[in-house]
């Protein structure tokens, strides 16, 4: 499903793979890495170990979930590849919508997703993509049920992938907030998470959890900025949602010539697995008939001044 907001802000959305967004780019820049793999149907879909990356074309936002999201590992007697399900349901109901709301036209995608097994989870979502004619911003709102008879684990994590040129040698990842390293690879990278190597062959991935503070009304906020893009006028990548219900987030540091890479990831559990975050104490359960909504926007910041008024929302948290 194609979008055109009339800005030059384009973007695809995949039904069969979660409704999550594909390509993106804005006045023919690219906002996303996208991986060789392309878009892969579902049914290529491989749970072991770290085989799920074979159909990982990255794009500008991949969901994982629902279950079960981050590294592979063995839990409660199962064994879990990496990042769940999620971005390999294909949508039902599937509803698309171009339609006046007061002044806005308003141009929207959504659909229905199950992950469910007989002796299994039963766990029902509806997304909705939105956005407005005229508008450089998209908002995805997602609800997730638990329509089975018992308390169910349950993680979610938005892989939100931007790449060059947004993210360069020039660009600065912009939150209010404290980092720590996610491991010992990540440790000596610390001092420099918020700036961007030229790529390089051989690059090891580091990551970084941040502790965002929120703003008075839950929300938190981040940001890729590349000031000097396109001799000098600037373009950038701002992302804002609700922290209660995504209170975690890991940025995924990637300067991998042929992967380069940054991802934003709001999200309910770490990135370590779902073992990790049962022993920890920190794996979230949907009770049977239990619901629970997130909402996301991503916004594109076309030009230096845009930046600058993103710079003083932060600033000024």
């Amino acid at each position: 499903v194609q979008f055109e907001t009339g800005t030059g802000l384009a973007f695809q959305v995949l039904p069969s793979r979660g409704l999550d967004i594909a390509s993106a780019k804005f006045q023919g820049a690219s906002l996303a890495l996208e991986m060789p793999t392309g878009e892969a149907h579902p049914a290529f879909f491989d749970p072991r170990g770290i085989e799920w990356l074979r159909t990982f074309h990255v794009g500008l936002v991949t969901t994982c979930g629902l279950t079960w999201a981050g590294a592979p590992c063995q839990d409660a007697g199962q064994d879990l590849g990496l990042h769940g399900r999620y971005s390999h349901l294909p949508a039902r109901n599937l509803k698309i919508s171009d339609e006046w709301v007061e002044d806005d036209r308003v141009l929207s995608v959504s659909g229905d997703l199950r992950e469910a097994y007989l002796f299994g989870p039963n766990l029902a979502a509806t997304r909705t993509i939105s956005t407005v004619v005229g508008s450089n911003t998209m908002v995805i709102e997602d609800t997730i049920r638990n329509e089975g008879f018992q308390d169910t684990p349950h993680q979610l994590l938005y892989h939100i992938n931007i790449g060059f040129p947004v993210v360069s040698e020039t660009a600065q990842f912009l939150a209010k907030s404290t980092a720590t390293p996610r491991d010992a690879i990540a440790e000596p990278g610390l001092t420099q998470c918020r700036a961007f190597e030229a790529p390089s062959a051989g690059y090891k991935e580091q990551v970084f959890y941040h502790d965002i503070k929120a703003d008075d009304e839950g929300f938190a906020h981040v940001a890729i900025v590349n000031p000097d893009f396109n001799e000098g006028q600037g373009l950038g990548i701002y992302l804002r949602y609700r922290q209660k219900e995504l209170p975690r987030f890991a940025q995924w540091k990637n300067m991998l010539a042929g992967a380069y890479v940054c991802g934003l990831e709001p999200a309910n559990c770490s990135v370590q697995g779902r073992a990790h975050d049962r022993a920890e104490g920190r794996l979230q359960f949907l009770a049977p008939g239990e619901e629970r909504k997130t909402y996301l926007e991503l916004t594109v910041l076309p030009d230096n001044d845009t930046i600058q008024g993103v710079m003083e929302i932060l600033g000024g948290m």
